[in-house]
Formats: C-alpha cells, sequence, structure tokens
C-alpha cells in the first residue's frame, strides 16, 4: 500500500515513510491510496484489544518494513484498558482515560512511538515536533521519555493549558523537552507546521510529527473505535451511533475512516466548542478557519483543524457527520446535572451535552457511545468549583504530581523554535 497527499503535489510513499515524515513535503496529509477494507465478520469482538488492532491495521501495514513488527507495535501501546460504561440512565461511556496520563491520547501517542522506535536511529534519533492544545504532549512526552531513538519537543501555549495539563506537559526526563510558546494552539501548529515545510529545519534536526497529522496517531485511534463499535455491535445487533468531543479532528476523522473501512459504527455525531468552524462548514457547506477562542474544553480550541483536508478528501458518502457545537455555559450546567452519577471533564461533558440534544426517537434506534476523552481529575480548577466537591487524583496522575517540572519560552516565531533546537541537546548529531 502506498499513501499519498491530500494536496497531490508530493510523490506516493511507504507507510514507514509517512509515518517518518508525519505530513507531506507539499504541506498535505497523508492518506492510504485506496480505502483498505476490513471485515467486521472475520474480527473476533472476543479479541483483545492489541490483538484486533493487529487484524485491522494490518491493511496499512502490509508490504511495508513494519509490517513484521505490528503485533509488537499493539502490544507495547495498548497496555491499558477500554472499558465501555454503562450509566443508570442507559447511556454507553466509552472512558478513553485509562492511560498513564489520563486522556484518549495515550493511545495514538504511545502507538506512534512504537514504530518511530523502530524507525529511527539511537546514533541519529528523530525529534519528534508536537504542537498541543492540552493532552497531546503529556501523552508524547510520557511516551517517548527513556527512548532511545526517538527525541520529542513539545509546543503548547502559553496560559491555555490547565495547571494540571502544564504541569504534564512539563515533567518528562530527558529525551522530553517542553516549550512553552507566547501565542495560541494556532501558533503552536503554525510554527510545528513551518518547521516541516522548512526542508533545511526537518534535516537538521531529524525531524517528524506526534501531531494527529501523523497516520500514525491516527491508526490507533481508529482501532480501538471499531474495537468499541464492534463490541457494542455484537451486543445489541445495531451498529452504534458515536458522539465524539473534536478540535484538530483526529479522533473524529479517525472514527469516520473506521466506519468507512467495515466497522460497524452508526451516525457520527462531532462535537466542538465555540470555535465554531467545523459547525459552521455543517451548517453552510462553507469551510472558513478562524484564530481560536479559548474556551474550558481547552483541548478543543481550535479554529483551522488540520484533519479536515482528510475528512474532505473522502466521497461524501463516506463523511457524512453532523456537528454539535456547545458553548462554555452549556458544558458547565451538564458537568452540574450529571456529577452525581457520572463526573465528566469539560470535553466529555460537551459530548455528553451534544448527545443530549438528540431527538429522543434517534437515541432510540440504537446504542450511542458517548467519548469521554480525559479524566475530570486533569480540570479540577474547572470542576471542583462548579460541583462543591474535591476531585480525588487516579494513581496515575498523583504519580505525576510528584515528579520536577522544567521548561523553554519562546515568541510565536520560527527563528525562535530553530535557534532553541540548535543550542541545546535536540540537535541530532
Amino acid at each position: 500500500m502506498r499513501f499519498t497527499s491530500t494536496r497531490g503535489d508530493a510523490p506516493p510513499v511507504t507507510l514507514s515513510q509517512a509515518i517518518r515524515a508525519g505530513a507531506a513535503p507539499d504541506g498535505g496529509l497523508y492518506l492510504p491510496d485506496r480505502l483498505p477494507a476490513a471485515d467486521p465478520a472475520a474480527l473476533d469482538p472476543a479479541l483483545s484489544l492489541p490483538d484486533f488492532a493487529a487484524c485491522f491495521l494490518a491493511p496499512f501495514f502490509a508490504g511495508d518494513p513494519l509490517e513484521p513488527e505490528l503485533a509488537a507495535i499493539c502490544a507495547g501501546a495498548f497496555t491499558f484498558p477500554l472499558p465501555i460504561a454503562t450509566l443508570a440512565d442507559g447511556r454507553r461511556v466509552l472512558e478513553l482515560f485509562h492511560g498513564p496520563t489520563g486522556a484518549f491520547k495515550d493511545f495514538g501517542a504511545r502507538f506512534l512511538m512504537e514504530c518511530l522506535e523502530r524507525l529511527g536511529d539511537p546514533a541519529h534519533p528523530l525529534t519528534v515536533l508536537a504542537a498541543t492544545s492540552g493532552d497531546t504532549g503529556g501523552a508524547v512526552g510520557c511516551a517517548a521519555e527513556g527512548h532511545a531513538a526517538v527525541r520529542a519537543v513539545i509546543l503548547y501555549p502559553k496560559g491555555r493549558v490547565s495547571p494540571f495539563q502544564e504541569h504534564q506537559l512539563t515533567c518528562w526526563d530527558e529525551p522530553v523537552r517542553a516549550v512553552e510558546v507566547a501565542g495560541d494552539f494556532d501558533d503552536c501548529q503554525r510554527i510545528a507546521k513551518a518547521a516541516f515545510a522548512d526542508v533545511t529545519m526537518t534535516e537538521r534536526f531529524n525531524l517528524t510529527s506526534a501531531n494527529s497529522i501523523s497516520i500514525g496517531r491516527l491508526m490507533p485511534q481508529m482501532a480501538y473505535q471499531a474495537w468499541a463499535a464492534l463490541r457494542l455491535f455484537t451486543e445489541t445487533g445495531t451498529r452504534p451511533g458515536f458522539v465524539i468531543p473534536t478540535g484538530n479532528l483526529g479522533h473524529g476523522f479517525a472514527a469516520v475512516y473506521a466506519r468507512a473501512m467495515g466497522a460497524p459504527l452508526g451516525p457520527i455525531l462531532l462535537v466542538t466548542n465555540e470555535n465554531a468552524t467545523l459547525a459552521d462548514w455543517a451548517r453552510s457547506g462553507s469551510y472558513t478557519p478562524r484564530a481560536s477562542i479559548a474556551t474550558i474544553a481547552n483541548a478543543m480550541d481550535v479554529g483551522a483543524p488540520s484533519n479536515f483536508e482528510r475528512l474532505i478528501a473522502l466521497a461524501p458518502e463516506l463523511r457524512e457527520v453532523t456537528v454539535e457545537l456547545v458553548d462554555d455555559p452549556a458544558i458547565k450546567a451538564r458537568i452540574v446535572a450529571d456529577h452525581a452519577d457520572y463526573l465528566w471533564c469539560p470535553h466529555s461533558a460537551a459530548a455528553a451535552e451534544a448527545y443530549s440534544r438528540l431527538d429522543p426517537a434517534t437515541r432510540a434506534e440504537r446504542p450511542w457511545a458517548i467519548a469521554a476523552t480525559a479524566h475530570p481529575y486533569k480540570f479540577a480548577d474547572v470542576i471542583e468549583p462548579l460541583i462543591g466537591k474535591t476531585i480525588a487524583a487516579p494513581p496515575a496522575l498523583a504519580a505525576i504530581l510528584s515528579r520536577p517540572s522544567h521548561k523553554d519560552r519562546i515568541p510565536a516565531d520560527l527563528r525562535a523554535l530553530a535557534a532553541l533546537l540548535a543550542a541545546g541537546s535536540m540537535v541530532a548529531v
């Protein structure tokens, strides 16, 4: 299988090359040159997630140097549970926050690092450059720590992440480096994209990406959503609907692509906060990126979602989604309304609120899985004043709090990033 750019001006590459590059040289994003087919009937819903993922993702790896490593990659990445909770009122919750940093990004980051460790060379390590609006950077840092063939540089926006998120971004040891950028997430993403587009920088620092622009991040998200859908489909005989909070559109697109491959997903409801780019597109058909707006669901604060390029590259009948916008007051109200039965993080609360707005007849047609994307403790500063209670840290997040914090600071400028890389130990030699 070959992988081509969404912009059509770059040569086809192998999967290993696409993962290694992150973005295509023409600035586009990689997708397979043909839609892989996965037959859910041939996949046993009793399989563990690692075994299921190895089966589901096999078409992507066919003929690639990483193909013999796929089972080991999945085993190394998916080391924590993925339960589907059933609430007292019948709502299903896909709990994606049981990884080491308490967010769904753990799945993609660990899978990608397993791939990159096999593609890199300890004598000339890959430098993973990741822009984060909240949880990606923590997951990438955790996943990269201790690797020999991979290093990580994490860009995050000053004052636009929660206190716990910032600590989680800045607590990792070598080969991880956290960089506070004087700007918003779109500035961080702009700098990262500019770095990848700069051939000199990319070659000098051996850059690659861990953002959802990387196909290596999307594949594990496709796999676990397909696995969850298959489990619900097997249980109920009906394709489940998924309600997915989204910012850069990686998680939502992964669900769309898994469904296009043949996974038994039904309708997909994407949920945004007050960053209305996707909601406006769904309503009007016009896609107009804009500057991001700060909200309490900060990992969704994206005004120019990168993965829209991938979504729009699919045939119209394959990319069908609905989009619901949920603002901060509604997120807060949902947290308060549900906290006695279930405690949502702000992003998950946006999804729960969007689910509540579905027509009752639509909700009754099938099971619906609400994606709970982060542990509420990570947003205790927002949630505790709303509910009047203290949130206990789960063991994995409590362990993070005991680690020391360290960071670099730069303006929102590519030259500043280049100077930081050149001056530090992250230079590949």
